[in-house]
């Protein structure tokens, strides 16, 4: 693989701006994105430090992977276990730093920091996806269920952005009583993430894949 010398600090940068996103959602009280509503309601409910709970998450998705494409799972697809250990040591170091930020009952000023995790992830995304690394474990195990049910990639992501915000939402009103992970700001950044890719990717998308040494853009 070409540039790998831009391709691997890319897509750590990537992955790091995603945890400053996350970290930003937590500390908003409003919600946090579907793809992290899992690891944060094992916080609330077992009270599992959210950078664990999310190498726990990633090593369940890759064994679902196993489970679901049995010989045709390739095993450098373990690799995503070590990139899943590195996101959820990157989760508990931005929430660390996002813990001297004052707290707020501040309406305004939580959903400034709801809407400041939508850019960083998205920003995020726009980096960490197209240096054509190894996947994070969620978007491995949709793209297993993709293969496997013959269902398009994109209708497999609604599916189980959904489900995964579903079963935050029960689980902690049985277990805690509220809706703890789930909120407002999970409804914000599963609308606004997408969109907010389309306009970074149109603004900067062509300056990144010349970096690349490429010209296909970042799906949208």
């Amino acid at each position: 693989m070409k540039n790998m010398k831009v391709r691997v600090p890319m897509y750590f940068i990537g992955l790091f701006l995603m945890t400053i996103g996350i970290a930003l959602s937590v500390k908003s009280n409003m919600g946090v994105s579907p793809v992290s509503s899992i690891p944060y309601t094992m916080t609330c409910v077992w009270g599992i430090e959210m950078g664990k709970a999310t190498i726990i998450f990633h090593c369940v998705l890759v064994a679902s992977q196993i489970i679901l494409l049995r010989s045709k799972f390739k095993y450098i697809n373990l690799l995503q276990v070590i990139v899943g250990i590195i996101f959820g040591y990157f989760t508990t170091f931005c929430n660390y730093l996002a813990s001297f930020l004052p707290a707020t009952d501040n309406i305004p000023v939580r959903l400034m920091m709801m809407l400041a995790s939508t850019v960083f992830i998205a920003f995020g995304i726009f980096m960490y996806l197209p240096a054509d690394l190894m996947p994070l474990a969620g978007e491995g195990a949709m793209q297993a269920v993709s293969q496997v049910s013959g269902v398009e990639f994109s209708k497999v992501k609604i599916g189980f952005d959904c489900s995964m915000v579903i079963v935050s939402a029960v689980t902690c009103l049985i277990a805690v009583h509220g809706l703890g992970s789930v909120g407002a700001g999970t409804v914000i950044a599963a609308v606004l993430v997408g969109a907010e890719l389309g306009v970074i990717n149109k603004a900067f998308g062509e300056q990144r894949d010349k970096i690349l040494g490429k010209t296909a853009e970042c799906p949208d």
